[in-house]
C-alpha cells in the first residue's frame, strides 16, 4: 500500500486583492512631474515666392556667448549674468521706436537702431553647461517681459494680463522676440 502524502497548499485567494491594493496605493501616492522647458515657437516656413534671407546690420545684433566654464561674453566683453537683463533691455529699446509718445532721450551708440530690428544671437560651445544656457534664455525672456510690460503701461495704461488679444498683438509687434541660437563646436 502506498502512502500518499498531501503537500500543504497556500491559499492564494487573497493575493489578487493584495496586488490590487498595492497598485492602487502606488497610483494614488505617486506624483507625475510636469515637463518643463523653454516656451518657444519656431518661425513660420518661408513662402516660396518671397526672399527669406534678411540682412541685419551688425549694430542691430547683440551677441551673447558662453563658454564651458560658464563665463558670459556680451559683444566680446566679459559680463556677469546678473547684469545681462539691463544690457538686453537697453540694447533692444534704445528709444529706437520714434513713433511712440513716451520715448525720451538720445540713442545709445551701442544699442540697436529700432526694437523691431533688434536681434539677439546666442553662441554656446557644445561643452557649455546646460544651466548656463537656460539662465541666459531666462534673462532674455525677462528682458522682453520688462519691455512689453513698460510698453503696455505707457501706451494702453494696462498690465499685460489686462490687455485684449488685439492690444497684446500690438505689444508683441512693438517688441518682437528675435533670437538666433548657434552652437560652436
Amino acid at each position: 500500500m502506498r502512502n500518499f502524502r498531501s503537500s500543504p497548499e497556500v491559499n492564494a485567494g487573497s493575493m489578487a486583492d493584495i496586488a490590487f491594493l498595492l497598485l492602487i496605493f502606488f497610483l494614488v501616492s505617486t506624483t507625475i512631474p510636469k515637463d518643463k522647458g523653454i516656451a518657444r515657437s519656431l518661425p513660420q516656413p518661408c513662402p516660396p515666392s518671397q526672399p527669406c534671407n534678411i540682412d541685419i546690420n551688425e549694430r542691430n545684433i547683440l551677441l551673447i556667448a558662453a563658454n564651458e566654464t560658464g563665463e558670459l561674453f556680451v559683444n566680446k566683453e566679459l559680463m556677469e549674468l546678473k547684469d545681462l537683463q539691463e544690457v538686453i533691455v537697453n540694447f533692444i529699446d534704445n528709444n529706437g521706436d520714434r513713433s511712440c509718445n513716451y520715448c525720451k532721450g538720445d540713442k545709445d551708440v551701442k544699442a540697436s537702431d529700432n526694437p523691431n530690428i533688434a536681434a539677439i544671437s546666442i553662441d554656446v560651445k557644445a561643452t557649455t553647461p546646460y544651466r548656463y544656457f537656460i539662465s541666459v534664455q531666462d534673462e532674455i525672456t525677462k528682458s522682453y517681459q520688462v519691455l512689453r510690460t513698460r510698453y503696455a503701461k505707457n501706451v494702453f495704461n494696462k498690465n499685460l494680463e489686462q490687455l485684449t488679444e488685439e492690444e497684446l498683438k500690438k505689444v508683441k509687434e512693438a517688441y518682437p522676440f528675435r533670437i538666433s541660437e548657434a552652437s560652436i563646436q
